[in-house]
């Protein structure tokens, strides 16, 4: 376990303890599968904890089943707190969330730890606090393990210390910062609603000039697709299929180290968070390209997400500015010569909302995007020339509302640094509660 500076600096009488000493930890291993030969429940799961700081009935969770013996080891308790255990990035493992209402039937689902506290030395609360301050989850992010898919032991997540005040102070603090965090919460709501307003209007804007053209004065028809709507008389209607190359992706064995640590960017789901990608966290080495099904894609591709949970609510594009390759939840899309890979990009984010309505579900709840309904999508095509006039009217367009947007993303970054801080600060001793309030 590494070294935390702050432990021993921590207020009399304070002490930092491991959490093996005080609170009884388990892991899960209830999956989502349904046995006829078990008892129906209601399973607390991954996103339910990552998504949420408390678990309270009025969550929707997943109906599946479990043993007798599987619901008395890891039904949910009042003030028990539940980690992330696993995840496809290390800086999400050991995300906290506090059980503040529960049922007989709600169980701790796979990927998932279940902390209880021994309420003799330790209050839920504050523990779930704890494990929000950033320098005490760091233990359990850097003590995960793996490559593309990272998971913790059960040993190490007892071995994380903690900051252990009196139990009155415990409370204190759990009570200030529920305050404190709430005031803050409010102003990041606040902000997250203008982000809404501004993805709204730049959605708008795009999908009126990928479907409608720049110029005022042309002539229209009706494209023949419902949710297009009419078109400039002189645009084709074209399915996708006969504009690009698609070429899918693949994950290299990830005990084989070889295949990793190269110079070629690998791009899941995700790193799909920026309009143009040359680089990810992870890279494939050369033996990984030769001696695997994965291919070196150029530039000026265009990426998709066909597979992912992201899927039930976005659909993620992105252009290429160098070289990559992609795992096998993705889609590359090379354009052929009539069709500009900036238009494709424009066209298929104005698509969002008709790809979402379109997605199934894989095994467990997956979503997927299959590849014949992908090459189906029928494009609006104009000329080449017009393609690019109108992917450079829409950057231009665009550009004020991506500066607000990036001035309010900072504003609301700020907000959530003071929360961390805040948070650290109060757990660790270094406000007086007492006097903040």
């Amino acid at each position: 376990m590494i070294f935390i500076d702050w432990a021993g600096k921590l207020p009399d009488p304070w002490e930092a303890k491991p959490l093996r000493s005080v609170a009884d930890y388990t892991v899960s291993n209830v999956d989502k599968l349904v046995s006829k030969d078990e008892a129906p429940i209601r399973l607390c799961n991954y996103t339910d904890v990552y998504h949420n700081e408390y678990i309270t009935l009025d969550l929707e969770f997943m109906r599946a089943t479990a043993s007798q013996d599987e619901i008395a080891r890891f039904g949910l308790s009042v003030d028990d707190v539940v980690i992330t255990k696993d995840s496809e990035s290390w800086d999400d493992i050991g995300v906290p969330a506090l059980v503040r209402e529960t049922a007989d039937d709600l169980v701790c689902g796979y990927h998932l730890a279940l902390l209880r506290p021994r309420k003799h030395v330790m209050d839920g609360s504050f523990l779930f606090r704890c494990l929000q301050a950033e320098p005490v989850r760091l233990q359990l992010e850097l003590s995960a393990n793996g490559v593309t898919r990272f998971g913790l032991s059960k040993s190490e997540i007892g071995s994380t210390t903690l900051p252990v005040p009196p139990l009155p102070q415990q409370r204190a603090i759990a009570e200030y910062l529920d305050r404190e965090t709430a005031r803050l919460d409010g102003l990041v709501a606040a902000k997250e609603h203008v982000l809404e307003l501004l993805a709204e209007k730049r959605q708008a804007l795009i999908v009126r000039a990928v479907t409608r053209g720049i110029d005022p004065d042309v002539s229209y028809r009706d494209s023949g697709v419902s949710w297009l709507g009419d078109i400039p008389a002189h645009w084709k209607i074209v399915d996708l299929r006969f504009l690009v190359d698609m070429i899918g992706g693949a994950t290299p064995a990830t005990a084989r180290t070889e295949y990793w640590d190269g110079d070629t960017p690998w791009v899941s789901p995700k790193d799909m968070k920026q309009d143009e990608i040359s680089n990810t966290g992870d890279c494939v080495s050369a033996l990984a390209l030769s001696e695997t099904a994965l291919r070196l894609i150029p530039e000026k591709a265009v990426l998709v997400v066909v597979r992912g949970m992201i899927l039930a609510h976005s659909f993620p594009v992105a252009v290429t500015t160098g070289p990559v390759t992609i795992n096998q939840d993705m889609k590359a899309l090379l354009c052929r010569d009539i069709l500009d890979p900036l238009f494709l990009c424009d066209f298929l984010r104005a698509s969002k909302n008709y790809f979402v309505s379109m997605i199934d579900s894989a095994a467990h709840g997956t979503k997927k995007l299959e590849a014949r309904v992908l090459g189906n999508l029928q494009v609006p095509l104009p000329p080449l020339g017009e393609q690019r006039q109108i992917s450079d009217r829409i950057a231009s367009d665009i550009s004020d509302l991506d500066l607000f947007r990036t001035t309010t993303e900072r504003a609301m970054d700020l907000l959530k640094e003071r929360r961390a801080v805040l948070i650290f600060e109060a757990v660790t001793g270094r406000v007086d509660v007492e006097s903040a309030t």
